[in-house]
């Protein structure tokens, strides 16, 4: 079982992963079309993150972030991944995992939460929609 603040964290290590993993693609050559939807997401994620600091900040809550190794190791791989080939297909097919394992990952919090929190339940849900929302979007570059 989690308690609110643990999946206040949650949510904000997964937005600082779809960050970093949005950016370290953005550096690559892309489809207009593909770029645009990727700055959009991204600013989405800015979003969902904002909020999740200021609800911590509200509750004088230090949220635990994305560890800087697992930072460094996914700017890599996602370099190395996308150094050749169809990188527009590869781009989209990395962001459907992502978002995949990120809808799973807050499917399973939300079960395991403890006690009614109206606020981190609501922006859980706020971050599942937008996962869920962008593998549709990126069905499209395949």
């Amino acid at each position: 079982m989690k308690n609110s603040k643990e999946v206040l964290s949650s949510v904000l290590k997964t937005t600082q992963m779809g960050q970093l993993g949005i950016r370290s693609a953005l550096e690559s050559e892309m489809a207009p079309a593909l770029r645009s939807a990727m700055e959009s997401q991204l600013r989405e994620y800015d979003s969902i993150e904002s909020e999740a600091h200021s609800i911590a900040k509200a509750r004088k809550w230090e949220l635990q972030e994305l560890n800087p190794s697992i930072r460094f190791m996914t700017d890599r791989m996602t370099k190395m991944r996308l150094s050749r080939g169809d990188v527009n297909s590869k781009i989209a097919a990395m962001m459907i995992r992502g978002n995949t394992s990120g809808v799973i990952k807050g499917l399973k919090n939300l079960h395991q939460m403890i006690e009614q929190d109206k606020a981190v339940q609501s922006l859980s849900n706020k971050l599942l929609d937008t996962e869920s929302a962008n593998v549709h979007q990126m069905k499209k570059f395949l």
